[in-house]
């Protein structure tokens, strides 16, 4: 029996930060040495970080990354352990895994399958790897000497256990190389991945390692970035180890700590077992050029009972609201040390869009003292003077919210006593610091010198948007004044659903350096806003505050109160809203399609009123892509994004489907729109 203990350890790194993201590493393997782990996966461009962009092309980057590899290896000894990086060869740049064993560089394996929809664009910088084809990489020491690796799609013998790699991507195409790796006789799979976090993603991640180690007949390896490494993207960590299709170790997901490790022992022969057992398998006997034999002695070990897979959060009904508090709580925090900003600062309208945005900002904090202490929150905070000074005289974590948290209120005549109660109801709740800031004042100049340029008053009957913007506009330089003199960021509130038929005002309520709303639609947010009321998250405390938010129908409340506004008169209700987006713009059906879709989905609608409303959500679409083009930057969480520079692209200047539009609008006159 031939036993083998492995660990995947999950990372939380920063483009080029050399320093940091080299002590992760060095920490992962002392981790792993210190738990007896003998094979150690790590993930994919780690070294540099994966969220490098166009810096990956920089010679400098690329030297310093390799510099960081060398500095690695003598960590391992006596180990064998993968971790990416990019590598320049032969006037080309790959995505690659370095294999380190017993102090020692022995190669490379490049990705073969690069990541090129959606947030990715690795085709950008990298090139795909041929399958079954190997060189020699060559690199330049300090004294001069010339040092030759192996390169390519390579599988590694190392003390008569082979190792071969999918990186990311590799796992996910229909023709992975694993199929062809376990032809070739290999015994563990290292999967290095940056693989974000998105709705139910996990468990389809889940679902190929675990399927993958049963049809491989292998032991799978899968390391995965954590956190927020450069902005927008969120990993999500969640290692996994699985072996002969059984899952036997799993790390924890949306971690606040900078390293997670998960091990657990493999049965190598067991696994070979299961593989001659199968009539199917058929290996192959002329792959042996690429094959690298490298001696390491693998200690003897006994059995060890496999730990327990613990789940905590992850089994509730409710996961899709567990989730969405814990990765946007998780990539604020991480925003918020690695900006070095000194916390926070909300517009606070006594609305559904930003009582969630101080919520998350809460959340993070309490999270951060439950998985760190506040010794830990400390330590990633030095700079936070106030945070500092609270936790100085052994504040508590709601102390520290208030510290790192501002929001202010700020009222025009046309705002209501409703929304004050519930702006500031729900600061106190949550412990942040609150204030009034009136500028109706601002707001009366502002329309009284415009009136004086035009010679002529300004009525809601001919100026209604203009009234409404400025009211927005007004509240932008106040709430940027207290954004600056705390030194903190300014979260604007818009969400998915305003950015997708411009229901913002630009340079108003879209105002601040990052949207944490603005991957998430608003129908969800009213729903995690009543799930946060009634039960909040595990190891959280329901937030009762938020019903004076929940009670209330949104509204921008921008009219005078005679006009009763509300979101949904001005656009229409918000779940028809998300369904048309999916369908038009996640699916890419023409308005047509979309009615189609939608009536069935919609008997309680006509058929007239529900092309009215596809019309309108088509003509605001194209006429707000320049509103998205300048949106602060969003949280990735699912596929619906419609962020132009992580997402959705679409042309600034476009034709408005004006045909499409009138052939549906025939359609429905001739009576074919029939349920």
């Amino acid at each position: 029996m031939k036993l083998i203990k492995v660990g995947v350890a999950c990372v939380n790194q920063t483009p080029f930060a050399w320093e940091s993201n080299f002590a992760h590493l060095r920490t992962a393997i002392d981790h792993a040495r210190a738990e007896g782990v003998t094979m150690l996966c790590l993930p994919e461009l780690a070294i540099t970080g994966y969220g490098c962009e166009d810096a990956f092309f920089m010679d400098g980057l690329q030297d310093t990354a390799f510099a960081q590899l060398d500095a690695l290896a003598p960590l391992t000894k006596g180990m064998v352990v993968t971790v990416g990086l990019p590598v320049y060869h032969e006037k080309a740049l790959y995505n690659a895994a370095a294999l380190l064993a017993d102090g020692k560089i022995v190669g490379f394996v490049a990705k073969q399958f690069l990541a090129g929809d959606g947030i990715h664009y690795e085709p950008r910088w990298f090139k795909a790897w041929p399958a079954a084809e190997v060189d020699v990489l060559e690199r330049t020491a300090e004294d001069g000497t010339t040092r030759r690796y192996p390169i390519g799609d390579l599988v590694f013998d190392l003390g008569d256990v082979r190792i071969g790699f999918e990186i990311c991507e590799d796992a996910w195409v229909a023709n992975r190389p694993g199929t062809d790796l376990a032809l070739r006789g290999v015994d563990i799979i290292c999967n290095p991945s940056a693989s974000h976090f998105a709705f139910q993603k996990f468990a389809v991640r889940q679902r190929f390692v675990i399927e993958g180690s049963r049809a491989f007949g292998v032991a799978y390896l899968y390391a995965n970035l954590l956190g927020n490494e450069a902005g927008r993207v969120i990993y999500d960590g969640g290692g996994l180890i699985a072996s002969g299709g059984e899952l036997i170790a799993r790390g924890r997901r949306l971690s606040f700590q900078e390293v997670e490790l998960a091990t657990a022992v493999i049965d190598i022969d067991g696994n070979r077992r299961e593989q001659a057992r199968r009539g199917s398998h058929r290996p192959r006997h002329d792959a042996e050029a690429q094959v690298i034999e490298h001696p390491f002695v693998w200690p003897s070990r006994k059995p060890e009972a496999p730990p327990q897979l613990e789940r905590s959060w992850e089994d509730r009904a409710s996961i899709k609201e567990e989730e969405f508090a814990r990765a946007v709580a998780l990539g604020l925090w991480d925003y918020l040390r690695k900006s070095r900003a000194q916390g926070y600062v909300v517009s606070l309208s006594g609305g559904a869009d930003s009582a969630a945005c101080a919520t998350l900002v809460a959340t993070a904090v309490h999270l951060a003292f439950q998985e760190l202490g506040a010794g830990g929150v400390r330590q990633r905070l030095p700079w936070a003077k106030r945070l500092v000074e609270v936790l100085d005289r052994k504040g508590s974590p709601k102390d520290a919210v208030r510290a790192l948290l501002a929001c202010a209120y700020q009222p025009t005549e046309n705002s209501g006593k409703v929304t004050r109660a519930a702006a500031e109801t729900v600061a106190t709740a949550l412990g942040a610091e609150f204030h009034v800031i009136d500028v109706a004042a601002q707001h009366a100049a502002y329309v009284a010198g415009t009136e004086k340029t035009i010679g002529r008053p300004l009525t809601w009957d001919v100026d209604d948007l203009t009234l409404q913007n400025i009211q927005a506009r007004v509240r932008a330089p106040s709430i940027w004044m207290l954004a600056n003199v705390r030194g903190s960021i300014l979260i604007t509130t818009s969400n998915r659903s305003e950015a997708a038929v411009g229901y913002a005002t630009m340079d108003g309520d879209t105002a601040g350096g990052l949207a944490p709303l603005g991957g998430i639609d608003k129908s969800f947010l009213r729903t995690w806003l009543v799930f946060m009321e009634r039960k909040g998250i595990v190891g959280g405390e329901p937030i009762a505050a938020l019903s004076a938010i929940n009670a209330q129908q949104p509204t921008a409340e921008l009219r005078p109160a005679q006009y009763a506004q509300t979101d949904e008169a001005d656009l229409m209700p918000y779940d028809f809203l998300e369904a048309v987006e999916d369908s038009a713009i996640r699916d890419k059906h023409t308005p047509i399609e979309v009615l189609q879709e939608m009536i069935p989905r919609y008997p309680q609608q006509s058929p007239n009123q529900l092309a009215i409303w596809i019309e309108r959500f088509f003509r605001l679409w194209c006429q707000n892509q320049w509103k998205r083009e300048r949106m602060a930057p969003s949280f990735h969480l699912d596929d619906r994004n419609v962020d132009p520079r992580s997402w959705c692209r679409f042309p600034i200047l476009s034709g408005g489907f004006e045909r499409e539009l009138a052939e549906m609008r025939a359609y429905v006159a001739m009576g074919k729109a029939t349920r």
